[in-house]
């Protein structure tokens, strides 16, 4: 097939799913399936939809790219089921953000939920059961909808249940929808139906066989068209034996892929990984599924019984792979991260070379290309990728001197990249990793870390003749700062493909803001595991120039898109929005008497803190998706997890022993107002007005009696009496960089990362340990307050404390106003740089609100109108104004 005619398969939640050549396997979360989940089924029939979306929520979590949602159930009304199900889903942005999969043998059902789902989702599943009219009618309606759609193998015969039936339904289903629908191709999915093997029946021999084979003709001969199916289907005969199963389910996955399949409805607690299956069992299961042997049903069902009841396989750990050749022995130490005799083995390779440098770019760089292939085919995950370049730079320094000695070039790499995080940010952990990604395929890393000016960036690129500049940041004025550099480096016609990421970037603000200001390529990279496919497409000489004029198509069309529905909202003015203001009933409100007016200092022991840490979050940072605890249990990421979280807490005890860190905050409760429309009037001892925090309203026109929110909201206007209001800042950054860089010079950066991101983890725990005992004691708004972690990290607590850069408060220069009433730089030391970032990075400030019905928003677009009015409110320019108040376009 010609790649310039390729066509991809584009779904949408609210952030898109593009399914690409390069695009791993596509799972497909089963668990909001009423037929597959007795829990889901349940909470569907007591009409517990809140529960019901915590369903939907894990499986996106747990690293589901599409949700399958299915409510054919005798007991339900499917179509209400469905319609309320999707309303909800939309309206949770974490579980919003992943295409849907509307599942029903009911087209009424199917057509109800088409008439709600937010973005673009898949239709699961339309046939030729009915014949061709309905077929057509049916196809005619999904494309109306915009959907894409999968084909069941079925026609008015029956189910295809060969070879032969599967390519004949197929083939007639596809010309149907491409020559007189019109249905694009790229947009439909085929199901060519998986069957239970090792039933003992002659006639379900060739099952799985025969949906490889299936599979491989269509992606052959049905161009553009893709290949799905529920995998847990193919083990039936072996229910209540999970060992068997799992193995019976990676094993499929494994050639089906290798075949063309691309997606599947897959449970991940019921696969295991397909190197770590047990050789024997392994031989079996394969035996079965690719019909290797007459005997192999009754082979199979016999070695079953020896693994019942066993739950998940486990490899044993041993050190029989020091007997193995050299090269294995080095490849085994970089996958599995073991660096004791890494020493030895590149020794011994030396001996074996004529020059030292050879071990590199053989011995080692063989055992990395092993650990890019685990990777990138979801066989190992992140934090398993840094500890291979633990060991990888272990070996190099080793070498180093052997190589000086020679006066030898540098092996050969992939590609010089820059990476840098942007001037006024200090974050730099998702970079780091990136940086260890790349390194680990050979790319050649010059990292200028944090803080970095733009003629720097320019000034190092021109320098080092680098191939790749790679751009970080974690707060929203670093979104300017990368238009701007942008800007100059086409100024400079330095045309290096620019790599975007971090936690404010996104593509749409790539598309929207950054591509039309440069003119080479900018490409968004959302987390480590796609850095080193980008930039492989954009320095592969034969295929580069193709992938840069795709991409440029993508964000030009995801530009305009942007921008055609920005002009579709409607918005009030200013004054019409606080026309629509929140009101609150303050005539029976009694403010809570603070027991504590004024600044005050307060320090934690790490062991305080412990208890109030989220987890979550720090997993996320490895890219192992899932909540805690349950992540440790995941049957996909649960084993790595749990060695990642022995690492953490093992460092955790050394920074609780030795303290590492210097933990302390600084916080202050004050006596309050709003007044005017969006100000909050502090006041200081003797009641006269001092500081005075500044807020922004929600512009976006509301439904039925939704009012457009400020904070200012949550406080008593001065007519009604005294309110009060909270400020806070808390750290346990200082003296992590200087364990991070002893870390980095021993050639550890899993360490070196790892005591950045616990940093951050203690950091948030110290903000909620605090917030906790200024409700309970310092303020004492919610002196009874029993909470568990679990409720802490769900915010269950009565009151807020939002942040200035975040969704209800992005004005970052409000932190000014935070940090002249705390005097935070006398009393604590954190700064700001001039783009508001906090130093040290691990370090979390904001405000406290205490109203019972406060809560949590987001600002979204700010006109025109506001932005003047807030200028002349803050006493600086429009212009200014517009820059700090840019809407965050990454969180949309």
């Amino acid at each position: 097939m010609n790649s310039n005619n390729q066509k991809y398969l584009k779904l949408a939640g609210l952030e898109p799913l593009v399914v690409t050549p390069e695009t791993n396997f596509v799972n497909i979360g089963e668990r909001t399936n009423v037929t597959g989940s007795r829990k889901f089924l349940r909470l569907i029939k007591e009409e517990k939809f809140e529960e019901a979306l915590e369903v939907a929520r894990a499986q996106v979590e747990g690293g589901a790219q599409i949700i399958d949602v299915n409510m054919d159930e005798g007991m339900i009304d499917g179509v209400e089921a469905m319609t309320t199900f999707l309303k909800l889903m939309a309206s949770e942005p974490d579980i919003a953000r992943v295409p849907v999969m509307i599942d029903s043998s009911k087209w009424e059902i199917i057509e109800a939920g088409l008439q709600v789902v937010q973005g673009k989702c898949v239709v699961n599943s339309i046939s030729l059961k009915e014949g061709e009219e309905e077929f057509i009618a049916h196809a005619k309606k999904v494309k109306r909808y915009g959907a894409a759609v999968i084909v069941m193998a079925f026609d008015e015969k029956g189910q295809a249940d060969s070879y032969e039936r599967r390519l004949e339904i197929c083939e007639r289903s596809y010309r149907i929808l491409t020559e007189k629908v019109s249905f694009p191709p790229e947009d439909i999915i085929f199901d060519p139906n998986i069957f239970p093997v090792a039933t003992g029946m002659e006639e379900h021999r060739k099952n799985a066989l025969d949906f490889f084979l299936a599979t491989k003709w269509i992606r052959e001969n049905l161009p553009h068209a893709h290949v799905s199916g529920g995998v847990s289907n193919v083990s039936f005969s072996f229910r209540g034996n999970n060992a068997v199963r799992e193995a019976m389910h990676s094993a499929f996955l494994y050639h089906g892929i290798k075949h063309g399949m691309t997606m599947g409805i897959v449970n991940p607690q019921l696969l295991e990984v397909y190197d770590e299956i047990p050789k024997d069992l392994l031989e079996h299961v394969e035996d079965v599924l690719l019909d290797r042997r007459e005997d192999a049903t009754e082979r199979l069902l016999d070695f079953a019984e020896k693994f019942k009841g066993n739950g998940k396989i486990m490899a044993k750990a041993n050190l029989e792979w020091r007997n193995d050749v050299l090269q294995d022995r080095i490849t085994h130490s970089l996958v599995k991260g073991v660096d004791e005799y890494i020493e030895i083995d590149v020794e011994e390779a030396r001996q074996q070379v004529a020059r030292p440098i050879q071990v590199i770019e053989h011995h080692l760089m063989n055992g990395m290309n092993v650990v890019g292939d685990l990777f990138g085919s979801g066989k190992m995950f992140l934090p398993q990728v840094v500890k291979s370049a633990r060991v990888m730079k272990k070996a190099v320094a080793y070498l180093l001197p052997y190589i000086e000695a020679e006066k030898d070039d540098e092996a050969r790499s992939a590609g010089k990249v820059l990476l840098a995080t942007v001037k006024g940010d200090v974050h730099d952990i998702g970079k780091n990793i990136v940086s260890v990604v790349l390194a680990c395929n050979n790319y050649e890393i010059v990292d200028l870390g944090v803080m970095v000016p733009p003629e720097r960036i320019i000034e190092k690129a021109l320098e080092e003749h680098v191939d790749l500049i790679g751009l970080s940041g974690l707060i929203t004025p670093s979104l300017d700062e990368m238009v701007y550099l942008a800007k100059e480096l086409s100024k400079q016609d330095l045309n290096v493909p620019l790599l975007i990421g971090g936690a404010t970037t996104s593509r749409a603000h790539t598309a929207v803001k950054i591509a039309p200001e440069f003119s080479g390529s900018v490409v968004h990279v959302n987390d480590a595991s796609r850095a080193v496919t980008v930039a492989g497409n954009l320095l592969n000489r034969s295929t580069s120039e193709e992938y840069k004029g795709q991409i440029k198509i993508e964000y030009d069309k995801l530009r305009e898109g942007y921008l055609n529905r920005s002009r579709s909202k409607s918005y009030l003015s200013l004054a019409d929005a606080r026309a629509n203001k929140l009101k609150l009933s303050w005539e029976d409100y009694i403010p809570a008497k603070p027991n504590v007016l004024g600044v005050k200092e307060v320090n934690a022991t790490v062991a305080e803190l412990e208890p109030y840490i989220d987890w979550t979050p720090f997993f996320r940072s490895w890219d192992l998706h899932g909540k805690y605890p349950a992540i440790l249990e995941d049957k996909v990421v649960g084993e790595q997890a749990q060695e990642l979280f022995e690492d953490a807490r093992a460092m955790l005890e050394a920074i609780k022993n030795e303290g590492w860190f210097d933990i302390k905050g600084v916080f202050g409760v004050f006596p309050a107002n709003s007044i005017g429309d969006d100000d909050i009037q502090l006041y200081d001892e003797k009641g006269s007005p001092a500081y005075r925090f500044l807020t922004l309203r929600q512009q976006s026109q509301k439904s039925g009696k939704v009012p457009n929110m400020a904070l200012a909201d949550f406080v008593m206007p001065e007519e009604h009496g005294k309110d009060h209001i909270g400020a806070f800042c808390v750290t346990a950054g200082f003296g992590v960089e200087e364990k991070a860089k002893a870390f980095e010079a021993e050639h550890d950066d899993y360490n070196s990362i790892m005591v950045k991101a616990l940093a951050d983890r203690l950091a948030e725990a110290f903000a909620e340990w605090l917030h906790e005992k200024v409700r309970k004691e310092f303020w004492g708004y919610a002196p009874g307050e029993a909470l568990s972690n679990e409720a802490l990290i769900k915010e269950a607590y009565k009151g807020i404390r939002p942040a200035p850069g975040y969704p209800a408060c992005p004005d970052h220069l409000e932190k000014d106003t935070i940090w002249k009433l705390l005097q935070v730089e006398d009393r604590i030391g954190v700064t700001l740089t001039e783009s508001k970032a906090m130093w040290p990075a691990a370090s979390v400030s904001g405000y406290y609100f205490a109203h019972p019905e406060s809560k949590y928003f987001g600002l979204g677009k700010i006109l025109d109108d506001q932005v003047e009015d807030y200028a002349a409110r803050r006493g600086i320019t429009a212009e200014d104004a517009a820059r700090w108040l840019n809407p965050n376009i990454a969180a949309q």
